[in-house]
């Protein structure tokens, strides 16, 4: 992560499958300032984003993930 770069945890509500969650992953790489979206095999509801906020804010990512249908909320950054 460079030293600009920050994180977000977005917790999804909704139970997701493999393919679900690569949709969002390829989707969410579209988005200009968005370094990684990682999801834990174990807490697959618990979404880790690291972005650039001189791009992109936290509150723009977690709409995209909202635009998919989705009920998620912003749990914290660092």
């Amino acid at each position: 992560m460079r030293s600009y770069d920050t994180n977000v945890v977005i917790h999804v509500a909704e139970e997701l499958n493999d393919d679900q969650i690569y949709g969002i992953q390829q989707e969410l790489a579209g988005v200009s300032g968005l370094v990684s979206a990682c999801v834990h095999e174990r807490t697959r509801h618990l979404w880790i984003i690291d972005y650039d906020p001189r791009q992109v804010r936290s509150g723009q990512l977690l709409q995209h993930i909202r635009d998919n249908g989705l009920h998620a909320e912003l749990i914290g950054g660092v």
